[in-house]
């Protein structure tokens, strides 16, 4: 005879709708979300991005001793500088977007054509690693430079020869910013927890305002008005008002590891009322990316990568971000655009690219992809989906953790001061199975053996729970009759402990009498 086969059914609720555990999301994180994923790999450590200001606005992606360049478009590579004889640790776009410095830690800064890659200009600025490169906004003939010597110096690309010193950092230098409002000014964050603003046209070697971050200051950047600065250190960022001296203006503390790297970016035009305002993103070691509304001094989104962020960039067009990390891959997000703004803008690019890239459909999600698992908790289930609940985690009272510990006097102790009689029975059944409760009854101290007669006393004459604290109360009198008579507390409980137990026998023996009248009647009265 065959034997049927046994079907497994798992309990399922159908057709749920979806339930978001975190927040409702605002319209800027709804915003922010829309920017769909996409990984560029097998890179290494990427400790620099940085953009094209022209468009249609390139990015560069400092890793290893190579510099890449990628579209902003299709997020593929379009030309590679390795040139270097150490790793790049940092690059930048003059403002016109015709050439692009990088430096490496050889103390090297390298001056590239933009459109051939061909370098130009090869300046041996420091005897250190080189950090920090950065061309000024306004300016088309200077660059900055910084490293580990703690020297700053200001260039005449033209001529290869520097034109100042600044002399003021005791450690590291490893950031700095130009002011979108002035060529002359700039400044120059360090790990001695100083940021400085500098003028070219000082040349004591002076800093004109100098604030201490509190901590080895990794990214320090101008905001669009040029009168406040952002700075980033430990899991800080802090907001510091130059214009008032270097007033502090605000502190964010929302990142749970080192800040890594800043950047200023402007919210897109189909935002509504607050669109073309002004956002600062940071990125830390903890995986997190955070936008920080400076006007109103809030975290108004944060999204979490699955490595360590060391950098970040945000096109000025809006449409991209990209985020380099620890362990060699890029997260570059492209913002969803219309049809026509996307057509206007490959019209714009054709001359970046070799030959037109055409346009693809949207992929459908697969399970073996990597945003098929990473599509948000607020997606919303089809009208087919079930949703399978997961059970809540059920918080332990303090008596059963110690018992799961299996300190047995101390869960004792812990449930004889609730007063919860139900409680009590329990863990002291649990004792019984386990054999150790007259073990702890014997150590218990003298205060908490008053807690112990105190519950017998009020207890152990109910009938629910007469069956166990009767015997308990005959066994805790024989073995701890030498501490009860040497205290005058414990007498007096175990007096009215035995007034109650004297009390209930002539109220059982009340009950037999009556029983014992009422049971004939109820013979006869039954016939």
């Amino acid at each position: 005879m065959e034997e049927g086969k046994v079907e497994r059914k798992f309990p399922v609720k159908a057709k749920l709708k979806s339930k978001a555990r975190g927040p409702k999301q605002t319209n800027e994180s709804k915003y922010w979300s829309s920017f769909k994923t996409r990984q560029i790999p097998n890179l290494i450590s990427v400790p620099s991005l940085t953009f094209s200001p022209t468009p249609p606005h390139s990015f560069a992606a400092a890793h290893s001793a190579t510099l890449t360049l990628f579209s902003s478009q299709t997020l593929s590579p379009t030309a590679t500088i390795s040139s270097f004889s150490d790793a790049v640790s940092c690059a930048s776009f003059r403002s016109d977007a015709l050439l692009l410095a990088a430096s490496d830690l050889s103390g090297l800064v390298q001056v590239f054509d933009a459109k051939s890659r061909t370098p130009l200009r090869r300046l041996r600025s420091h005897t250190r690693p080189v950090r920090f490169v950065h061309f000024p906004l306004l300016d088309k003939l200077h660059l900055i430079s910084a490293g580990d010597d703690a020297l700053v110096k200001f260039w005449d690309v033209a001529e290869e020869a520097s034109i100042a010193e600044f002399i003021g950092h005791k450690d590291y230098v490893r950031c700095g910013d130009s002011s979108p409002v002035n060529s002359d000014v700039f400044i120059t964050g360090s790990y001695d927890h100083v940021v400085k603003l500098w003028d070219v046209r000082v040349r004591d070697s002076k800093s004109s305002v100098q604030v201490n971050h509190g901590a080895p200051v990794e990214d320090a950047v101008f905001l669009p008005s040029g009168g406040i600065v952002a700075t980033a250190g430990g899991n800080s960022v802090k907001l510091w008002d130059l214009i008032g001296g270097g007033r502090l203006l605000f502190s964010m503390e929302s990142h749970n590891k080192t800040v890594t790297s800043l950047c200023v970016g402007k919210i897109g035009n189909d935002f509504g009322e607050e669109s073309n305002q002004f956002r600062i993103m940071s990125v830390g070691l903890d995986g997190y990316l955070k936008v920080f509304d400076y006007g109103s001094f809030k975290v108004t989104h944060s999204m979490r990568f699955p490595a360590p962020l060391l950098s970040v960039g945000y096109s000025p067009g809006c449409s991209t971000r990209v985020i380099g990390t620890s362990n060699g891959v890029i997260y570059a997000s492209k913002k969803k655009v219309k049809e026509s703004e996307k057509k206007k803008e490959i019209e714009s690019s054709s001359f970046w690219r070799v030959a037109p890239v055409e346009l693809t459909e949207k992929r459908v999600l697969r399970p073996s992809h990597f945003r098929y698992f990473h599509r948000g908790q607020g997606e919303k289930p089809s009208a087919g989906d079930y949703l399978v609940m997961k059970p809540k985690k059920v918080k332990l009272a303090e008596h059963d953790r110690l018992l799961n510990k299996f300190e047995h006097a101390e869960a004792l102790v812990s449930v004889l001061e609730s007063k919860n009689p139900e409680n009590v029975l329990a863990v002291m059944e649990e004792l019984v199975a386990r054999k150790t409760l007259l073990k702890c009854v014997s150590n218990l101290g003298v205060e908490k053996l008053e807690l112990l007669l105190v519950f017998l006393h009020k207890y152990s004459t109910m009938p629910r729970y007469s069956s166990l604290l009767m015997g308990l109360t005959k066994k805790v009198l024989e073995m701890r009759a030498d501490d009860i008579r040497a205290s005058k507390a414990l007498k007096s409980h175990v007096r009215n402990l035995k007034r109650s137990v004297e009390e209930e026998i002539r109220v059982q023996q009340s009950l037999q009498e009556i029983q014992g009248i009422i049971s004939p009647l109820l013979k006869i009265a039954g016939r």
